[in-house]
């Protein structure tokens, strides 16, 4: 299937790296417009180079934008200068996600956990609640938000990050029930094991690698690609009337269980603690 954006504008957050980046490349070379959204100006910068050469247009269909999602004040900056490049704006992927907490829940930082759910909820809240106007006022649009397959499959000792994963799907379906009258679709996609900077420390640990693979129905990793094509299959009238929905792009793996991360967190916190214990 030959997918077009030609024409259309879309903000990419988190699109300085992994799938935010595969995203928007898949972007550029159906032909759309692309605003990379992140904190971090020189990384951003380095993507829009690669994000660039995928471009039937080169340079001038990709621009960056340096902003916090955290800050809703950074983010109707960003989806306004978004808009105003082209006159309009046709969709949003958000990818801006992570976690700061790892451990037992009763070791839990408070201000981590509040800073991992802050970046996953609260970002993407002040995404919807922004770019969704600029959406209705065009007429329709689609949004795309990463999610993860700790939304469904418990991690155990995962902290906030299932938990704010679980909140952005809910928050994607409220939305695509609102807004469907104006047109506009929201979706998330849930990934399992992708092949990103963030999840490099897993390869390194071939216990646990190999616990992902036995519990993936495909035993593979996941690449950017896997991602980012059903990302901007869901940006394109080819998926438009898919509204509401959380895709797992996982292998499978949300057949069986999540990771074991028993051995990591025993070493990191002691044994009794994989049970709650605090001294």
């Amino acid at each position: 299937m030959d997918v077009k954006l030609t024409d259309r504008t879309y903000l990419v957050a988190g699109g300085g790296s992994g799938i935010g980046k595969g995203t928007a490349e898949g972007i550029a070379e159906a032909g759309g417009n692309v605003v990379l959204l992140g904190r971090n100006a020189d990384k951003l910068q380095g993507a829009a180079g690669e994000v660039a050469a995928r471009s039937p247009r080169g340079a001038a269909a990709v621009r960056v934008h340096p902003a916090d999602v955290t800050d809703e004040q950074q983010v109707i900056e960003a989806v306004a200068a978004a808009t105003g490049w082209t006159g309009r704006l046709d969709g949003v992927v958000n990818c801006a996600g992570g976690s700061e907490t790892i451990g037992p829940i009763t070791q839990i930082d408070s201000q981590l956990w509040r800073n991992t759910i802050d970046l996953n909820v609260n970002g993407t809240m002040y995404l919807v609640k922004h770019a969704g106007r600029e959406l209705v006022r065009g007429g329709g649009g689609s949004f795309v938000g990463i999610s993860s397959i700790a939304a469904t499959n418990t991690h155990r000792w995962f902290g906030a990050y299932g938990v704010a994963k679980i909140a952005m799907d809910n928050l994607m379906k409220q939305a695509a029930d609102e807004l469907g009258a104006s047109n506009v679709r929201f979706n998330s996609i849930r990934p399992g094991l992708t092949r990103t900077e963030m999840v490099t420390p897993i390869f390194a640990m071939p216990a646990l690698e190999e616990d992902y693979r036995i519990n993936t129905p495909l035993p593979r990793v996941g690449e950017v690609e896997d991602i980012a094509n059903l990302a901007v299959f869901l940006l394109s009238d080819q998926g438009g009337w898919i509204t509401g929905q959380a895709i797992s792009v996982d292998g499978g793996q949300m057949l069986r269980r999540g990771p074991d991360f028993s051995s990591l967190v025993g070493q990191m916190y002691g044994e009794d603690a994989l049970r709650g214990v605090v001294d």
